[in-house]
């Protein structure tokens, strides 16, 4: 029971992170240690062999090669976390957004430093994939939102494109929904007094296609090249950074009305900055 509630608290984090613009769910993920098993649970449903266990009729093996109970807590705490904290974040983010954002900001910065020390057997040469993905995540930070139909086809590509995205650490699926022009429909859709399944189910499925299908490629990347793979992401992350910086739409922070808030700012980089550490000491507790 500890496990699975540590294993969901991680899922809750994943979610928090999801629904915010320019946070990533897999940086969350990355930073926990959950990323690699995550991809690998995933992509075993991309695996034949994986359903003909389930059409066999053996149930019980087929939870278990699909890493049954770990998939249903990440799960269980991801839902709770988008139902419950979508609303509350979109409020957050157009009423303080230098706070919020400068709590994300914290979070982020200090997750890229656990991320570097996590990956061992650094070399000189290796720094060439950190600055790679440092600006691959600057060009990502400059892409601008775009109009796009409300249909149901495209709700399917807007979940497949941004499931993928939120399993990639340092880019944002919700930015993706914002630059394809339709995450405040998806938002407004999860409201739990409101469900708009006109929306959802079509979102949904496109969703479960690409995660399936992307985390097979993903899965294949870490087998063959680990370490590279994962100071590229890294440097991504940095370069995304960017994005979040509080003070980064003036706009916003204007119209918000409370000044640029320096010191609650400070705090907030603060608190996010903490939530780190307590997650990584709460992850090397369980795992110990």
């Amino acid at each position: 029971m500890k496990q699975f509630l540590s294993t969901a608290l991680k899922g809750f984090g994943m979610g928090a992170a999801n629904v915010v613009p320019g946070v990533s769910g897999g940086t969350i993920a990355l930073i926990t240690g959950i990323y690699s098993t995550l991809i690998g649970a995933i992509s075993s449903f991309a695996s034949v062999h994986t359903w003909r266990i389930l059409f066999r009729g053996d149930f019980k093996a087929w939870w278990k090669s699909v890493d049954g109970g770990f998939l249903l807590a990440i799960f269980c705490g991801l839902a709770f976390s988008i139902l419950t904290l979508a609303k509350l974040v979109t409020w957050a983010l157009n009423e303080y957004p230098v706070i919020t954002w400068a709590f994300f900001f914290g979070l982020i910065v200090v997750s890229t430093i656990y991320m570097l020390v996590e990956i061992k057997g650094k070399t000189i040469k290796d720094i060439l994939w950190v600055v790679v993905g440092v600006a691959l995540g600057l060009a990502f930070c400059f892409l601008t939102p775009t109009n796009t139909p409300e249909a149901a086809w495209f709700y399917f590509v807007s979940g497949a494109v941004a499931i993928c995205t939120m399993i990639l650490p340092g880019i944002s699926g919700s930015f993706i929904l914002q630059i394809f022009g339709n995450y405040d429909t998806i938002m407004k859709s999860l409201d739990v007094m409101n469900l708009n399944w006109g929306v959802l189910i079509p979102f949904a499925i496109g969703a479960a296609v690409g995660i399936v299908a992307f985390s097979k490629f993903l899965k294949w990347l870490l087998s063959r090249y680990e370490k590279q793979t994962m100071l590229l992401l890294v440097g991504f992350v940095i370069g995304t950074v960017l994005k979040v910086w509080p003070w980064s739409d003036m706009e916003a922070v204007e119209s918000a009305g409370h000044g640029l808030q320096i010191i609650e700012a400070i705090l907030a980089m603060v608190m996010g900055a903490g939530l780190v550490v307590f997650i990584q000491h709460l992850s090397k507790k369980y795992e110990s």
